[in-house]
Order: C-alpha cells, then structure tokens, then sequence
C-alpha cells in the first residue's frame, strides 16, 4: 500500500534545549554514528553572557537570555523549519537509526500528530516503557512521558496553538510536568497523539523530575493538582503523599512536612496564575 505522507530526511528536524554554550563541544557524544552536521538541528542556548554561533548550514542556533526549558522548547517550535520534529536535550545519545525509525512511524501512523516513542537509561538493561506495540494515547498513558521522546508535526501544533505551559518545567515555578501538559494540551484540542515502540535515545540515569518525594517535586505535583482539579487538588495532595508513603519514598513523621510544602505549591500557583485555571 503506498503511504500518502512519505518522509524525507530533509524533512526531519531536531530541537535541543541547552544553556550558556560557547562551542559545539556538546553535540559530539550526541551523535556517535555519524557527524551531527548530517542532521538539520536548531539549537536554543539560553545565556545571559554566552554567544554560540554556527558555520553548519544545517545547525541552526537561536541565543536567547530567556530562562526556562519551557521557554526554550516554545522558542524552538516557533521558529523550526522543517515538517517533522524532535524535541531533545543537551545530554542524550541517539541510536544509531532514530531518524530513520521516527519517520518510518509518521509513515505508518498517518493520522498522527504527535509520536511519543522509547527511551533507555544509558547502563540500564531494559528501556523505560513496557509497552512494546503502537497505540493511541489517552490522558491516563500520557503521564509517563519524557519530552525527549516526543516528536511532532510542526504545523499541526502550530495550527492549534499547542505550546509548553511556561510556569512548569525545569528553571520555572514548577520544575516538572511540563510533557503532560503539552500533551495533554494536544489532546484536549483533538489532536492524534500515538506511541511507537522505538527506542530513540538514552539518557543519563538521573532525572531531575523523577526525585520521588523530593520537596521539588511534591511541590510541583500540588501546582499541577490545582491546575488540572482546582479545589479538590488538596484531596489528591492527600492521596500522593499516601503514595509516597506506601511506596517507602518519604516516612510517616515527614507527613505534615510534605503537606506544607504541597500547599505552599498550590498557594503559588494560585498566586501566579490569579486563581485562573
């Protein structure tokens, strides 16, 4: 059956978030099959003092002296150029055939909008999802996403104003989420979000929104209850610290502790946001 979306390599483009760079230094380990030159890139390098340029025409760097992965990752959908993204970060290593494999799924896939694919802890034996066939995402399957595995068809989220909510995220008020609300956002506006088996990319073990019981991340997690549930975001409060405690990620006397500073992540979002939801 011949598809009537068929992809190109050209049609392909890769979105990195970093910061303060002056060199390219970074990129090398990014790509260990092949010279990164050979894939069209935007890179957005977010610095108050660092300028990073680019002699490759197929690398494309914006300096911006924004703050916030958020803010990066929207710079970078605005300005992208080609027909199919990925959004990535500064500290990943692609397999050898990720390109290859993320077009092949939009190929596949043709009423997607957005392919979320596999991820792998570099050292680690198995890759981060179980699931091992393609489906349609829903609300609940979208929560355990990581945005660098997140690919799209740019005009697609341009056509329906899909961005990153810049109060969460990594250097913002609420320093995680920031995935699921995008692609909650998607869904929210009928767009087609699929999974795809592939393992795209490995990651460093640690995970700066993965610190379960973290001060950080209950915090955050209180902000995103308020978001998504209004008032009864302190009812769901109650039921993640009872998670937390079950699970032996904090201990029975830290309750109080976690309350507060659950409250005080819903007190700032209220604050910030006006009580709009």
């Amino acid at each position: 059956m011949k598809m009537s979306n068929v992809f190109s390599e050209k049609d392909f483009e890769i979105l990195i978030a970093t910061k303060d760079r002056s060199n390219f230094d970074f990129l090398m380990p990014m790509f260990p099959f092949e010279h990164f030159s050979n894939f069209n890139i935007l890179i957005i390098n977010q610095s108050k003092n660092k300028i990073l340029s680019s002699d490759f025409e197929s690398v494309k760097v914006i300096n911006s002296t924004e703050k916030g992965l958020s803010k990066s990752r929207n710079k970078a959908i605005q300005n992208a150029s080609k027909k199919i993204c990925l959004i990535t970060d500064d500290d990943v290593v692609f397999a050898e055939n990720f390109r290859k494999d993320i077009l092949l799924a939009f190929e596949i896939q043709e009423k997607a909008d957005i392919i979320t694919f596999n991820h792998q802890r570099i050292g680690a034996l198995q890759p981060q999802k179980k699931w091992n066939s393609p489906f349609k995402h829903n609300s609940k399957t979208i929560w355990s996403v990581s945005s660098i595995e997140i690919a799209f068809k740019v005009a697609e989220i341009r056509k329906k104003n899909i961005a990153f909510d810049t109060n969460f995220g990594l250097g913002s008020f609420f320093e995680t989420a920031e995935e699921f609300l995008f692609l909650k956002t998607a869904l929210n506006q009928n767009r087609n979000v699929y999974f795809s088996p592939e393992i795209i990319v490995s990651h460093p073990e640690f995970s700066s929104g993965k610190d379960e019981g973290s001060d950080t991340l209950i915090y955050s997690r209180a902000a995103l209850f308020y978001k998504l549930h209004g008032s009864f975001a302190y009812i769901w409060l109650a039921k993640y610290v009872f998670f937390l405690i079950r699970k032996k990620y904090i201990r029975f006397s830290e309750i109080g502790e976690k309350y507060k500073t659950g409250f005080a992540g819903i007190a700032k979002f209220r604050e910030i946001t006006q009580h709009k939801l």
